[in-house]
């Protein structure tokens, strides 16, 4: 009986196990169980490395690349916030949000902050409509929230990059976007490692500690000072402040997604970058930021 039992066991785990890569989902690992050696740090470097040379390379071609490349991301992101919250029986109208997502990237780059609005506006309609057609009631109304709530934490948030790309010196302000963004995750990665031991949101991100928070403030704003000084020709302190801003933003987006990834269960979002989980567990600081940067560019180098 005993053997019956632990045979059902076992292979129940195993059917587990192959919905869950099917999925492209990762569970979060039991609470107390040390995930230190759950990241490959020279797949995590390489894949960091490539991304990087990716968006700067298309940067350096055309504007309108950077565009296209950051439309391809998000409908990613999408895809995989609407597998994540499919766990909770949540069905996300993903055609609509697509549609909504390249309408929003598009009408950035093409009308500005209003046009991004109106299109948000839009798309947040269009899903509720699409979903109440499909079936009504209150499940009706909890995806149709779920939806409109994808369309304004990813695609909406991700608009403000686009938006500082059709800047003046978009490139470079780009650029100077994610140098911040990185800064605040190899300033945080470093000194967490060497000198971490007050962690700061324990039940949320147990690595995050308040040592690395002050590692990010640091080379962030840094990064910040020298590329308005002698980058962009700016005042050196805007820079540092934009700095600051940065790791406040980038650690709230960090930690919101984490929140959300436990609840849900998840370790990651996804697995399609090696060492980094999914497109959106990369993305989860940059569209926090993103407005952040969009409105410091906009005042400090008018």
């Amino acid at each position: 009986m005993a053997d019956d039992n632990s045979h059902d066991g076992t292979l129940r785990r195993v059917v587990e196990a192959r919905e869950r890569a099917r999925s492209g989902l990762v569970e979060q690992p039991p609470p107390g169980r040390s995930s230190r050696a759950g990241r490959d740090l020279r797949a995590a470097t390489a894949v960091g490395l490539s991304l990087i040379a990716v968006v700067a390379l298309s940067l350096a071609f055309r504007p309108e690349v950077f565009v296209l490349l950051a439309i391809a991301a998000v409908l990613v992101a999408d895809w995989e916030l609407s597998r994540a919250v499919g766990r909770r029986r949540i069905e996300i109208p993903l055609l609509p949000l697509w549609v909504g997502t390249v309408g929003m990237l598009v009408s950035a780059w093409v009308g500005g902050p209003s046009a991004l609005v109106t299109a948000l506006v839009l798309t947040a309609g269009t899903i509720f409509v699409w979903r109440v057609l499909d079936g009504g009631g209150l499940a009706a109304v909890r995806d149709a929230a779920a939806g409109i709530f994808i369309a304004a934490y990813v695609p909406f948030l991700a608009g403000f990059a686009v938006l500082i790309a059709a800047l003046d010196d978009g490139p470079l302000l780009v650029g100077t976007f994610i140098l911040l963004v990185i800064g605040n995750d190899l300033g945080g990665y470093i000194a967490g490692v060497l000198l971490g031991k007050h962690p700061m949101a324990p039940s949320i991100s147990p690595k995050k500690s308040w040592e690395g928070f002050a590692g990010s403030v640091l080379l962030s704003a840094a990064i910040g000072g020298l590329t308005f000084g002698l980058v962009l020709g700016a005042d050196w302190w805007a820079g540092v402040g934009l700095g600051i801003l940065t790791v406040l933003t980038a650690t709230t987006g960090d930690l919101s997604e984490s929140l959300l990834k436990r609840d849900l269960g998840l370790k990651d979002l996804g697995s399609l970058l090696p060492g980094h989980g999914g497109v959106m567990d990369r993305l989860d600081s940059l569209l926090v930021t993103a407005p952040v940067c969009y409105l410091v560019f906009s005042l400090a180098l008018a």
